[in-house]
């Protein structure tokens, strides 16, 4: 008996049925989705690549001359004041004087209280190198990314009697200060990353069970360090003495207060390369300015108009973000997020936002971080690769 053939046009369809069934089997198994923000609709396409002229805004350096002459003035010892209304006169810096620049009459002064004594003069000769340092260092260079494991962990490696390495740390987890922290018991979860950063100080006694217990590193603002200089001996170690702190420079003048602090801690105050403000202020106005164009169908020019160019800035808790991302293999963002049932922050009675951060822009970041850091702005140029990021809600 003679074998039948199969008919000519089954033929030519079977090949094309068994390549579809296995293409289709294979985009299954490789779908992976990042779970959306808050808020989010889901992801179904990345989004478009950064505008040029958003870009070019972004750039904009506004307080740049005013910051130079504000550390010129420091660097040769000339120190400003202006009247309080009742005749006393207090110090006042880049920041301050930004924002109060309808007064008149600056006038030079000694220094500030807590160099009045003889055994802080000695001090000085550190506060003008590390200023100077910081100042000089000024560009922008968002290569600073892959520079971020030889700038901070090294440091922390060598605090804690480690060898320095620029191997980056396993997992991290960046816990903010939000509210919404009391709504989940993340504690155990968020202790088990090998390096805990905690930002400005925030109490973590009494929430053990909502926020951790364990710190590996604290991440504040220079500001936080200014009201701890005033403290004997600049205590500011909520976690423990022997917490090295991360800080940024939020004012000239905070220099001093690190020159006097970092003389008497155990742990390390590392203040953030200068390049690395930059490339965070640069992304932070980025989304912001976009979110303005988005949301209010305006020419992004008007966006001075709701913020003010001068104040304007990042959050403690972006830059913290951003920090994880350059010297960690995973990062996990707890804390981070608003909600009309929760509070502010979790451990204050704060009740809004400052005026000077786009939160909502911050928001955005995230999002792209977790799903999208491909198309992240200023951060793309840069050779960094970005690791995988969770946001946990």
């Amino acid at each position: 008996m003679t074998k039948r053939s199969l008919p000519l046009p089954f033929i030519l369809f079977l090949p094309i049925a068994v390549f579809s069934f296995f293409r289709f089997r294979a985009a299954l198994l490789g779908y992976r989705s990042a779970g959306p923000l808050p808020g989010d609709a889901p992801s179904v396409a990345p989004p478009p690549f950064p505008n040029v002229t958003l870009l070019s805004l972004a750039a904009e350096e506004v307080g740049e001359a005013e910051l130079r002459k504000d550390v010129e003035n420091l660097l040769h010892g000339s120190f400003v004041s202006v009247s309080d209304g009742g005749g006393a006169r207090r110090f006042r810096s880049y920041s301050s004087w930004r924002q109060d620049n309808h007064l008149e009459g600056r006038t030079r002064m000694r220094l500030p209280a807590q160099f009045h004594a003889p055994k802080h003069y000695h001090f000085l000769p550190e506060f003008r190198r590390s200023l100077r340092d910081w100042f000089r260092s000024r560009r922008f260079q968002p290569e600073v990314m892959s520079e971020l494991a030889r700038l901070v962990k090294i440091p922390i490696d060598h605090h804690y009697g480690r060898p320095g390495s620029q191997q980056l740390f396993g997992s991290c987890a960046v816990v903010g200060n939000s509210g919404i922290l009391m709504n989940n018991e993340h504690g155990k979860l968020i202790d088990g990353h090998d390096l805990v950063i905690r930002l400005n100080n925030a109490r973590i006694q009494g929430y053990h069970r909502n926020v951790g217990s364990k710190t590996g590193l604290s991440f504040i603002n220079s500001n936080i360090l200014h009201a701890c200089a005033r403290r004997e001996s600049c205590f500011c170690h909520p976690y423990g003495e022997s917490i090295p702190m991360v800080m940024y420079i939020c004012q000239a003048l905070h220099f001093l207060d690190y020159a006097v602090c970092n003389s008497s801690h155990k742990a390390p105050i590392l203040i953030t390369d200068v390049r690395f403000d930059m490339l965070c202020a640069r992304i932070v106005k980025y989304y912001s300015l976009k979110r303005f164009t988005e949301e209010t169908g305006k020419p992004p020019d008007e966006w001075k108009n709701v913020h003010d160019e001068k104040l304007f800035h990042y959050s403690s808790g972006m830059q913290a973000v951003m920090l994880a991302v350059g010297i960690c293999d995973k990062v996990s963002i707890f804390g981070f997020g608003k909600s009309s049932e929760a509070k502010h922050h979790y451990h204050t009675n704060q009740k809004k936002e400052l005026d000077l951060h786009d939160y909502e822009a911050e928001y955005a970041l995230y999002h792209d971080l977790v799903e999208w850091p491909q198309v992240i702005p200023f951060l793309k140029d840069s050779g960094f690769e970005v690791p995988p990021v969770v946001f946990y809600h």
